[in-house]
């Protein structure tokens, strides 16, 4: 396999495909003339981490983190047929093209079809319609193939579009275990042993359970020697009910259950018409109302007039439209010129006061207004390409959302008007922003600006503000994300914290797309990987005629959901289902034992990578 990239995806996609699938793989990148860009970051934020004392990295055992061994790399400053030549793409079996630039992935795909017309395709573009575009053309060039075949399949993923789901879960669920299928968001849960002879909480269905040492500092954790005492996946459920006192990991649904993206909106939908009226409008209504007042009680005292024609003429004398008083008697002559000197003082301030509430009246209905008594929503922190996708998945799961964002022309700003979501525009770092997103009442905050330290100082002002906030930030490089993470925990042990890097959340869709359509995703277990699959039941005896109890093989593979869409309405790829705007409806995780898996039926399957590799009828590359 090859990937082709300049940034930390690329290579974060490559150990993934070593490491996890035990593929071989070639990288071609760039020279790393930004080799230190990492470390600068880091030795820039240091000031700002050097508020909370710092927790170092344990490994396991003592012996630190084992050696990978090495990828065959291919250095080239332009990716042309030359580069692609070099690292063998006309006999390569999928090509992953992530570099940040769009139209550099579209020539090299182009090229890179020609070379190898059954190269799977992998490609990273931001822009969806461009992208299903693509991909339609792609497949149709490829004479005498079929484009529905497995190996010619060209897949189109965003960075933003794969890391928005886990960045949401850290929301909901608080862990970035996630697995994406047919719209709905999958966690693996870790519980703890109960204790007093019981058994953790199945869940879905039981994925692993945890080796006994996990828990021991000096346990040889997952490893491969560890036999009975090590991590189990897909056990039975005569084993699981036996393995009292383990850990286990239990599949869930990803569910929010906190206050209604509704009401907000309704809140938001209000809020214009109370801003058409601020506080210095009513100030400045009331002095031209007290002006009045009291000019009018005097000419009824002086001139001996009618209270309504004395308020009438006094106010054509603030307006300065009344006729000058000429001849009549000099307390008239005196109210009319004392008027005049109130209309000049009062009309500008009230003109002013109306300008401002126009003004504050346009940026409520364009932005949206945060509702003074809002609490349990979620603050996201920048509205680029990654905080655009994670505010329509929000949306999606109905949480309420404030949006904090310094330019007025960002891309996700259209999105929020749309959606109603109220956005406080200013530098989250200025004091007194992250209150008017009511950060001190929000249940979780999202930092997802692309300055580090930015997430990174923003993070640790929300906790000055709520010490129990769940704190979310997204972070470059994986190393630093990894220390700040460790930081944090230390200094804040009873809040929840997690640093993300989006190269980290995104690589594993990347690995999954080139390993097939079939793959939806991988959850790690301790040192070993749980892979989960989409499969057609017809071609597969293991599976075909089966009940869903039947088909089960403990420690291999495991049915975990049906797909009821009739087969030519369902999606090509389940795991890009996740388009803004659909709800899935076809998935039925909840499967009775006795269901016999017909040849039409289409399933989900949680597997072993050597599990999948036997249903798939291939055997595994070392």
């Amino acid at each position: 396999m090859v990937v082709c990239g300049d940034d930390a995806l690329a290579r974060r996609l490559a150990v993934e495909l070593r490491d996890v699938y035990q593929e071989r793989v070639v990288l071609v990148a760039p020279e790393a003339r930004g080799a230190g860009a990492p470390r600068r970051t880091a030795a820039l934020a240091s000031a700002i981490l050097g508020r909370v004392p710092f927790a170092g990295h344990r490994g396991a055992g003592g012996d630190g983190p084992m050696p990978a061994p090495a990828l065959r790399t291919v250095i080239s400053t332009e990716l042309d047929e030359d580069a692609l030549d070099a690292a063998a793409v006309a006999e390569a079996s999928a090509l992953a093209l992530v570099h940040d630039d769009d139209e550099t992935n579209i020539r090299a795909a182009l090229a890179a079809r020609r070379l190898n017309p059954r190269l799977r395709l992998v490609i990273r573009l931001y822009n969806r319609k461009l992208g299903e575009h693509l991909a339609q053309l792609l497949d149709r060039a490829t004479p005498g193939v079929d484009p529905d075949a497995l190996d010619t399949s060209t897949t189109v993923l965003s960075d933003a579009d794969t890391a928005a789901p886990a960045l949401a879960a850290t929301v909901i669920a608080g862990t970035g275990k996630v697995v994406q299928a047919d719209g709905t968001l999958l966690r693996a849960v870790e519980h703890a042993p109960p204790g007093d002879g019981r058994v953790a909480d199945s869940g879905l269905c039981t994925l692993a359970l945890l080796s006994s040492t996990t828990s021991n500092p000096a346990g040889n954790e997952g490893a491969d020697g560890s036999g009975s005492e090590g991590p189990r996946l897909l056990p039975g459920d005569e084993e699981v009910a036996a393995a009292v006192g383990r850990g286990t990991i239990a599949l869930e649904a990803v569910t929010y259950a906190g206050p209604s993206l509704h009401t907000g909106r309704l809140r938001a939908v209000s809020a214009p018409l109370v801003s058409l009226f601020p506080r210095r409008l009513w100030w400045s209504i009331g002095a031209v109302l007290g002006a009045v007042l009291a000019l009018t009680v005097a000419s009824m005292l002086t001139v001996d007039e009618h209270p309504l024609h004395a308020a009438y003429m006094t106010l054509l004398d603030i307006f300065a439209i009344n006729d000058p008083a000429i001849g009549q008697a000099a307390s008239r002559q005196l109210l009319q010129i004392l008027a005049g000197f109130a209309g000049l003082l009062l009309l500008p301030v009230l003109v002013a006061g109306l300008l401002e509430a126009l003004g504050t009246f346009r940026a409520a209905s364009a932005l949206g207004r945060v509702p003074r008594r809002l609490s349990g929503h979620v603050v996201l922190l920048g509205l680029g390409k990654i905080g655009t996708r994670v505010l329509a998945r929000l949306a999606e799961l109905d949480i309420p959302v404030v949006c904090v964002e310094e330019n007025p022309e960002a891309r996700g700003v259209a999105l929020a008007r749309r959606l109603h979501v109220p956005v406080v525009l200013g530098d989250v770092t200025q004091e007194g922003v992250l209150e008017s997103a009511r950060a001190h009442r929000a249940q979780a905050l999202l930092a997802l600006t692309s300055s580090d330290t930015t997430n990174l100082e923003a993070a640790l002002s929300a906790r000055a503000l709520r010490r129990d906030l769940r704190v979310s930030l997204r972070l470059f490089d994986d190393e630093f994300a990894s220390a700040v993470y460790r930081t944090l925990r230390a200094a804040h042990p009873d809040a929840l914290t997690r640093s993300r890097s989006v190269s980290h959340l995104a690589a594993p869709a990347f690995a999954g797309a080139m390993m097939g359509r079939q793959v939806l995703g991988a959850i790690p277990v301790e040192r070993k990987v749980l892979l989960f699959a989409a499969l057609e039941v017809a071609g597969h005896p293991q599976l075909q005629g089966r009940t869903v109890a039947e088909a089960f093989r403990a420690g291999s593979w495991r049915v975990v959901a049906l797909d009821t869409a009739a087969p030519g309405e369902r999606l090509p790829d389940l795991a890009t289902a996740g388009a803004p705007g659909r709800h899935a409806q076809n998935l039925v995780w909840d499967l009775h034992p006795g269901y016999v898996l017909t040849p039409e039926d289409r399933v989900v399957l949680a597997a072993t990578r050597q599990g999948l590799a036997e249903l798939l009828g291939r055997r595994p590359q070392r």
